[in-house]
C-alpha cells in the first residue's frame, strides 16, 4: 500500500468529494430557491465514511438525494437559512481536509528530503 493508498489519505480524498459535492448542490439549490416545484438536494457521505474508515477503507461515494422538508405552496422546499448554514459549514469543513491533506503533503516533503 503506498503512502497515497492509506486509508486516511483515501478518507480524506472521499470526503473532500463529498463536501464538494454537497458545495454543488447547496449552489443548485439557491440558484432554484423560486423555482416552482423545485426540492432541495442534501448530499451524505459522513456516516458511509465513518464506516469505510473503520473496516480499512476509507472509500465513499456521496448520495444525493431529494430533501423530504415541508414544501411551500409552490411545491418548492429550498430554506435560504438551511442553505446558508449548511454553505457555512461545508465550507469548514472543506477547509479543514485541505489542511489536514497539505499536512499529508508538508510530511511527505519532509521525509523525501531526510531520505
Amino acid at each position: 500500500m503506498g503512502v497515497f493508498d492509506s486509508v486516511s489519505s483515501v478518507a480524506l480524498r472521499s470526503a473532500l468529494d463529498g463536501l464538494a459535492e454537497r458545495q454543488r448542490a447547496i449552489a443548485d439549490n439557491v440558484a432554484n430557491l423560486q423555482t416552482p416545484g423545485y426540492h432541495a438536494q442534501r448530499v451524505q457521505f459522513e456516516d458511509a465514511l465513518a464506516q469505510a474508515v473503520s473496516h480499512g477503507s476509507g472509500a465513499v461515494t456521496p448520495t444525493v438525494s431529494r430533501s423530504l422538508e415541508p414544501t411551500r405552496t409552490d411545491g418548492n422546499n429550498v430554506n435560504l437559512d438551511t442553505e446558508t448554514l449548511s454553505n457555512v459549514d461545508t465550507n469548514l469543513r472543506y477547509e479543514l481536509a485541505t489542511q489536514a491533506v497539505s499536512a499529508d503533503f508538508s510530511q511527505i516533503r519532509a521525509a523525501m528530503r531526510t531520505a
